[in-house]
């Protein structure tokens, strides 16, 4: 799923492919939020990990799902 992270001070913002669910990254941003975290912390489907400060944070935006297409026909 695509997820959008906005940082304080950042001209651009932080785009990624997550195979996490949008429960458990809504879980980890309410962790950054509530100081129970220090980091918001997520990986990419190739497994790199994406570190943000808590206090940095601005936004995050949880796209659905994307479903692979695959072939000629889906042009």
């Amino acid at each position: 799923m695509e997820v959008k992270i906005g940082v304080q001070n950042a001209n651009r913002e932080i785009v990624l492919e997550s195979a996490q669910s949008a429960e458990e990254v809504a879980d980890a941003v309410a962790k950054a939020l509530d100081g129970t975290s220090k980091l918001f912390t997520l990986s990419d489907e190739h497994g790199r990990k994406v570190l943000v400060p808590a206090d940095r944070l601005a936004y995050v935006e949880i796209g659905e799902p994307s479903v692979r297409k695959v072939g000629f026909g889906t042009l």
